[in-house]
């Protein structure tokens, strides 16, 4: 009897359940091979296996789907009408595999998936732009989650997993792994008309007097730190005052009069109206903060390895700990 004259109910006699449960990938692959090829034959040596086996790989998936796939004739096979739906369906869920089998080897690898940055300065220009930049052009598939927060918060965010590392000024953070990157320049951000925007570099002694607006994302007390070693215990130091706002806010305040700011090279990518910068020196030259990458022993993420990896590669340092 051929396949187009067979009863519908000879299809129907194993239970739902039992009937998806039996089809495989092999069964979908097997049937949509030989509707590509238009030929049974021409299918099994396409795909390398025997005749027989093929052919009776498509009889178990018409008997397990209930309805015959084919009309076959010496000339050949033609799907029937309920079996251009059903491989329609098998051809979809063949994509869908072969998306899985590539996400899982990407993934492993540390191409796809995805890496949770966290940082405290600007990304406007610079190394952590560039870094950001090259990672994703390396791994194009991966999900880049940035984060900026202060010090103490992107370090309690690195502990209890949140994030996969940090990258943060200062060096002496406990229970983490650390590795140098870059170090920035510090600059000094004013009102245009301010006194000191007449100068071409501004020394730590010009500060005396000035109330210096910091954001409390900003590196944490590494700018204090600066301005308490450069100036002398005796002299009048600039009053600081710190705001729970972003830097974009602090930098509007910096530019209608408020006061004046110390920030990153890296925000000079990002200019306000009303504002310009200044380099700052003390007596050797200029003022430098050192950053730091900071993750957990224990992560397994493998997109950390990759970026780990750019780290190294970019910035070189004959110290890892």
């Amino acid at each position: 009897m051929s396949a187009s004259n067979r009863s519908p109910q000879r299809y129907q006699e194993i239970a739902p359940y039992t009937q998806s449960a039996g089809i495989g990938l092999r069964h979908l692959r097997s049937a949509v091979a030989a509707a590509d090829c238009g030929s049974i034959r021409r299918a099994a040596a396409l795909l390398g296996i025997r005749h027989s086996l093929l052919s009776r790989s498509i009889s178990q998936l018409e008997q397990l789907v209930g309805v015959p796939l084919f009309q076959r004739s010496s000339g050949g096979v033609v799907p029937t009408h309920a079996g251009r739906s059903i491989l329609r369906v098998s051809r979809a869920i063949l994509e869908q595999v072969d998306v899985l089998v590539v996400t899982g080897r990407s993934t492993g690898r540390g191409d796809a998936g995805r890496l949770s940055i966290g940082f405290c300065t600007s990304i406007s220009a610079g190394n952590l732009r560039a870094t950001l930049a090259e990672f994703k052009r390396r791994a194009p598939q991966l999900e880049l989650a940035t984060v900026e927060r202060s010090r103490v918060r992107l370090m309690s965010s690195l502990q209890n997993g949140t994030l996969d590392i940090a990258i943060v000024p200062g060096q002496n953070l406990p229970d983490s792994r650390r590795l140098p990157v870059w170090s920035e320049r510090l600059v000094v951000l004013l009102p245009e008309d301010h006194r000191l925007a007449a100068l071409e570099v501004i020394h730590w002694t010009d500060l005396r007097d000035e109330t210096v607006l910091l954001s409390r994302h900003d590196p944490g007390t590494d700018i204090e730190a600066l301005i308490i070693s450069n100036l002398a215990a005796g002299e009048k130091r600039p009053r600081i005052e710190r705001h729970d706002v972003s830097h974009d806010i602090v930098k509007s305040l910096i530019s209608v009069g408020l006061g004046i700011g110390l920030v990153m090279e890296s925000d000079m990518g990002a200019t306000f109206v009303g504002s310009t910068y200044r380099h700052i020196e003390d007596g050797t030259g200029p003022s430098h903060i050192s950053f730091h990458a900071h993750w957990r022993d224990d992560n397994e993420n493998p997109a950390l390895d990759g970026f780990l990896k750019l780290l190294t590669e970019r910035y070189p340092s004959p110290v890892r700990d």
